[in-house]
C-alpha cells in the first residue's frame, strides 16, 4: 500500500471533508478566544485545534492506510480535548452557553466522521 491507495479517498487532503470541517473550527475557536485573557487556556486550545486540522493533512500524507488511520486517531484525540476544553471554556465564562454548545456539537460530528474515515481505512488495508 502506497500514497497512491489512499488517492481513493480524495485526490489532496484538501478535498477530505474531514479537513474542511476542522479548517472551520480553526477559525471558529480563534474567533471565539480573540479576547480571552487568559494566554494559557486560549494557546491551549487554539493548538489543539490546529492539531485536528493538522493531523488529518499529515496522515493523508503518509505512505499507508494504517498510518493515516494512527493519524486520525490523534486528530480525534484532539477534538474530544477541544470538547473538553468547551466545558471548562463554559464554566470559567470565556464562551457562552450558546457558543459552547454550537462547538460541540460541531466538534461531535466531527469526531464521528474522523472515526469513520479512521474505520474505513483500516477495513480497507486489512483486506489486502
Amino acid at each position: 500500500m502506497h500514497s497512491n491507495d489512499i488517492k481513493i479517498f480524495a485526490a489532496n487532503f484538501e478535498d477530505l471533508r474531514i479537513w474542511q470541517e476542522a479548517r472551520k473550527l480553526v477559525k471558529e475557536i480563534y474567533k471565539n478566544f480573540r479576547l480571552c485573557k487568559n494566554y494559557s487556556f486560549c494557546d491551549q486550545i487554539q493548538r489543539a485545534t490546529l492539531s485536528i486540522m493538522n493531523n488529518i493533512a499529515e496522515g493523508f500524507g503518509r505512505k499507508t492506510k494504517k498510518d493515516f488511520a494512527h493519524f486520525l486517531d490523534l486528530a480525534k484525540g484532539s477534538s474530544h480535548e477541544v470538547k473538553s476544553m468547551t466545558y471548562a471554556a463554559e464554566d470559567l465564562g470565556y464562551l457562552s452557553c450558546s457558543d459552547a454548545t454550537m462547538l460541540r456539537e460541531q466538534l461531535t460530528r466531527l469526531i464521528l466522521s474522523i472515526g469513520a474515515l479512521g474505520s474505513k481505512l483500516r477495513q480497507s488495508s486489512s483486506q489486502k
